[in-house]
């Protein structure tokens, strides 16, 4: 089906610190000439960091988007889009959460890709584990809080509404059901 979509032009309307906005010229199958909107991002990683007792280090903080704080697990985006994943999730661990591990003990969890209906952000998600104290490396524009929670604690604030990061939610609940419920 792929082939009856032709995309005849993409041209950048606004080149953004985290995104690309794009306007897309699209010929449909039924010979139709649309217009879409795309948005090109460089990836992401996000880390599940779990503490020797099994709990969860969340990061709270705030989100212009939403007006509001958010508990999320701790996430960034790429440098560039050459960057390696895993790179990225042991910087976004540290400089999050305070915390590193050894190359060991990372382990590839989930790929996400967040909203494809205009969007290619593509979310590559880590479990971290035996988990060393080391110190934020916040960014000047970041205030960002690191709690620790159970799994039950954190599946009964995302059912509560109180959690509704679509990565955290998925991530949450792919390592529950891999490690957790078994």
């Amino acid at each position: 089906m792929a082939e009856q979509f032709e995309r005849l032009e993409r041209k950048l309307v606004h080149h953004g610190n985290i995104i690309d906005f794009y306007e897309d010229t699209v010929k449909v199958p039924n010979g139709n000439v649309v217009k879409w909107d795309f948005i090109g991002h460089k990836g992401a990683a996000a880390v599940v960091p779990v503490l020797e007792d099994g709990r969860i280090l969340m990061v709270k903080q705030f989100r212009n988007a939403l007006d509001r704080e958010t508990l999320e697990i701790p996430a960034g985006g790429r440098n560039d889009v050459d960057e390696p994943f895993i790179q990225c999730s042991y910087r976004e661990l540290e400089e999050e959460t305070g915390y590193r591990c050894e190359k060991e003990d990372m382990e590839f969890l989930i790929s996400i890709r967040t909203t494809v209906a205009f969007c290619n952000e593509r979310i590559e998600v880590y479990v971290a584990r035996n988990l060393k104290r080391s110190h934020q490396h916040l960014d000047e524009d970041e205030f960002i809080n690191v709690y620790p929670y159970t799994t039950d604690e954190l599946s009964r604030l995302i059912y509560e509404g109180k959690i509704q990061d679509a990565k955290t939610i998925a991530s949450l609940m792919a390592y529950i059901n891999k490690y957790v419920k078994n």
